[in-house]
């Protein structure tokens, strides 16, 4: 897809309201992703943030508010629980260009680390597949496993398939990358594995939106943090200001019981 302006937002969602039945789990939330910024989202289990980056990329449907990807607006058709994506071609537009890298590696068992890395260019964008082998291993050594590209997943620690599926993501390409919890099911050792290739990554001036319970990963790595509380911003700033001085007093709350 062509390059929009380089001051148009690589996501900006307005007023966006995400049901589950009865149950309202975004109530009314705004978020803008500058191009080359990184974005961390925090808060408490069920506040919203994980299914906040869901809708970014158009894995869960929302039922109010406007999403746009690179100042495209995403087209729907229906209101409330009956609204959807309009234009398929269009998700699948969006989606090639949000990579996601999710909490559980999600590798594919029967395929090598570097087949794992090549599969989704190869196959949903149709690159060429030398190419895409060099772009894999390439991505590989990035995150510091170019030895496993032959290894099989169940033959890496969790911290190297976890660099695995950021390499994965990466070997698409896209214009931003989206971590959902990408350390939560590691243990420390490996956690700060996976931390230092999404710091290089923020040093690179990668696009990201980042869902974390890491306080120290979103106060170093992150241009602006959003504080999530039952569906809506509860405080949003640089980290600095938000870390350093919160000011509502659920934020205090918070950031003491993870420090605890």
């Amino acid at each position: 897809m062509p390059d929009a302006p380089s001051d148009t937002p690589v996501i900006e969602i307005r007023d966006l309201h995400k049901c589950y039945g009865p149950l309202e789990v975004l109530k009314g939330v705004d978020l803008v992703a500058p191009r080359g910024h990184v974005v961390s989202l925090i808060g408490s289990s069920g506040s919203g943030k994980s299914t906040l980056l869901r809708c970014c990329n158009l894995l869960e449907e929302s039922q109010q508010g406007e999403i746009r990807f690179e100042g495209e607006a995403v087209h729907w058709k229906g209101e409330g629980l009956a609204r959807h994506p309009a234009d398929r071609a269009q998700v699948t537009r969006i989606r090639t260009n949000l990579s996601m890298v999710f909490q559980q590696f999600n590798l594919w068992s029967h395929l090598t680390i570097l087949q794992n890395v090549m599969e989704a260019p190869v196959t949903v964008l149709k690159r060429d597949p030398k190419t895409v082998e060099a772009k894999a291993r390439e991505y590989l050594a990035k995150v510091g496993i170019a030895d496993k590209a032959d290894a099989w997943p169940a033959q890496l620690s969790g911290g190297q398939q976890q660099r695995a599926a950021i390499a994965r993501a990466l070997c698409m390409e896209p214009r931003a990358l989206l971590f959902d919890e990408p350390t939560s099911a590691l243990d420390p050792e490996l956690e700060q594995e996976v931390v230092k290739v999404i710091k290089a990554l923020a040093d690179e001036g990668r696009t990201m939106l980042l869902v974390t319970h890491d306080m120290k990963l979103a106060a170093d790595c992150s241009d602006h943090v959003i504080f999530l509380h039952q569906g809506r911003i509860e405080e949003q700033g640089p980290p600095a200001s938000l870390f350093g001085n919160p000011q509502s007093e659920r934020l205090r709350g918070f950031l003491s019981a993870t420090a605890a």
